[in-house]
């Protein structure tokens, strides 16, 4: 276990982008974030927020290897020219701007998530009904929740873009979305309850390739 100063603990407080490494170190151990895929984002005060630069190794982040961005994707702040914010950053600030109390959002790839994403050819999946979902905000007896499913665009500008109309007019069940053959999205209040969100709606894509292995779900 590291033992920080008291300066540095309250600058890993302050600046985000340290619990956004370790939650991408988390998830690259995962298998959710696999070489340079996926992104994490974080808001600040500003409304600004910090996003993981494009091309960059999840497993060995830094804070050098993000890039600060305004809501209408004015680049603020980042190391270097050189370094460019994610592709998908469109995606997220249409999820700032859509639910303004949202504080992160991460996005990572697996293998079970895309799979699951073909269990349905709706604009939606229907999720069963198991403990996790409680973790996702949803307390009913036998909850019937359902994540909206997007198609995996080649610009990522017309996925923001159905994301911005569809959720302007239908607020989702849960604050997670899957882009078809791609991954999935989550967005929350707190950096901590994003990765919680995480882990739980991966847990249940599991379930589900599980399940319809031995013809369950």
């Amino acid at each position: 276990m590291l033992n920080y100063s008291p300066s540095v603990i309250n600058d890993r407080i302050a600046d985000p982008r340290f619990e956004l490494i370790d939650a991408a170190s988390y998830f690259y151990r995962q298998d959710w974030m696999v070489g340079t895929a996926g992104n994490l984002s974080a808001r600040l005060a500003d409304d600004s927020f910090w996003i993981t630069a494009s091309g960059k190794a999840k497993g060995e982040l830094s804070t050098n290897d993000f890039v600060r961005v305004a809501l209408d994707g004015t680049v603020l702040e980042r190391a270097s020219t050189q370094i460019k914010p994610s592709a998908e950053t469109i995606i997220h600030q249409a999820i700032y701007s859509l639910f303004p109390a949202t504080q992160a959002c991460y996005h990572v790839h697996s293998i079970e998530a895309n799979l699951a994403s073909h269990f349905t050819n709706k604009d939606y999946l229907s999720l069963p009904p198991l403990e996790m979902i409680k973790g996702l905000g949803v307390w009913e007896e036998t909850p019937q929740v359902a994540i909206s499913v997007f198609e995996n665009h080649l610009e990522v500008s017309q996925i923001a873009a159905e994301i911005s109309d569809r959720f302007s007019t239908t607020i989702p069940q849960i604050s997670a979305l899957l882009i078809r053959n791609h991954g999935v999205t989550v967005w929350a209040n707190s950096l901590a309850s994003a990765r919680n969100y995480i882990e739980l709606i991966e847990y249940i894509f599991r379930y589900m390739v599980a399940a319809r292995q031995v013809g369950i779900f």
